[in-house]
């Protein structure tokens, strides 16, 4: 999986959007996390183990850092799964 299809890229927003406890039209491509939508660390490392979890992909914690929006977190798991 080098580039994520639409449907993996609608699963990592349904992920996203039920561990942030989101309504479908709130979740951006580009909306931050912890700014617009009051995430935490708990809730940042919550999202890394469900993506592990639904992709079958291994995300190592330092890469939380990065993973602040939609379209960052879908970055990092194409480049975890071009590593595999």
């Amino acid at each position: 999986m080098a580039v994520m299809t639409e449907q993996q890229k609608e699963q990592v927003k349904a992920i996203i959007r039920d561990v942030l406890e989101l309504e479908p039209g709130e979740l951006s491509e580009t909306s931050l996390f912890v700014e617009d939508h009051g995430a935490d660390s708990l809730r940042a490392i919550e999202i890394l183990a469900e993506l592990e979890r639904a992709l079958g992909v291994t995300l190592a914690q330092d890469e939380l850092g990065r993973m602040t929006t939609l379209q960052n977190v879908c970055q990092v798991v194409e480049e975890a799964a071009a590593r595999v």
